[in-house]
């Protein structure tokens, strides 16, 4: 299994700004990523780190690295990106409420 981890750390009252692009909304069906081939799950986790801070956590659990690398070349997925962009008039600025952005992709050998 192969997991994809991505974490912000965003001001304090945020959070719902990121989750909001992720979560499903009521009577949808499943996202683009939910619909590939290899896709296992997703989570959305939220803490309030420190006073001022709160900690998005984003899961995606798929069967292989190459089943992930497969959604990252995919047609939907490259489209959505350069939709931002183009939204945007090129790359889009970092929002002023997230602080940082990290993640990281992992092998699950045990």
């Amino acid at each position: 299994m192969f997991v994809q981890i991505r974490k912000w750390t965003i001001t304090e009252g945020n959070s719902e700004k990121i989750l909001e692009r992720f979560k499903k909304k009521p009577g949808q069906g499943p996202s683009l990523v939910e619909q590939r081939e290899g896709f296992i799950s997703r989570e959305l986790l939220v803490k309030n780190i420190r006073r001022g801070e709160e900690e998005v956590i984003m899961i995606i659990r798929w069967e292989s690295e190459e089943a992930w690398k497969a959604w990252e070349k995919s047609p939907e997925h490259i489209a959505g990106h350069k939709e931002k962009i183009k939204q945007h008039g090129g790359k889009p600025p970092k929002p002023d409420y997230i602080i940082n952005m990290e993640h990281g992709n992992y092998t699950i050998v045990e």
